[in-house]
């Protein structure tokens, strides 16, 4: 078990059926362009495997051209409850990580089903 005191940015443990209450699941961005209402955001639009896909709006335009995404496969929070972000609904969350000033889109290193589940 990590020690949160030893590491300060850890946050404390949750239990495994907490855990599984996430929804994570790979997307392929099939569009990405600036939002129209903020500075760092992106709006993209992710085939989740679902008839319709779905919308998220996410803070890495300082990091990625949009087009450059486009076919990517990204892990998403499929269940994270919907809001409305500068104007525009966002449906989930795509998973990045932090390593100083930089962020990144966590992707999926091989082909998989839009849709797939993560575990």
């Amino acid at each position: 078990m990590t020690d949160t005191a030893s590491n300060p940015d850890m946050l404390a443990s949750v239990s495994f059926d907490d855990f599984t209450k996430l929804d994570l699941r790979v997307a392929t961005i099939t569009a990405a362009e600036p939002h129209p209402d903020a500075d760092r955001l992106l709006r993209i639009q992710l085939d989740d495997g679902t008839p319709d896909g779905r919308q998220v709006c996410a803070g890495i335009k300082a990091w990625y051209d949009p087009d450059t995404l486009v076919g990517t496969q990204v892990v998403i929070v499929a269940n994270l409850e919907p809001r409305v972000i500068r104007g525009e609904k966002s449906e989930g969350m795509i998973l990045a990580c932090t390593s100083g000033e930089n962020v990144s889109v966590l992707r999926v290193d091989r082909e998989s089903a839009p849709g797939s589940k993560v575990s």
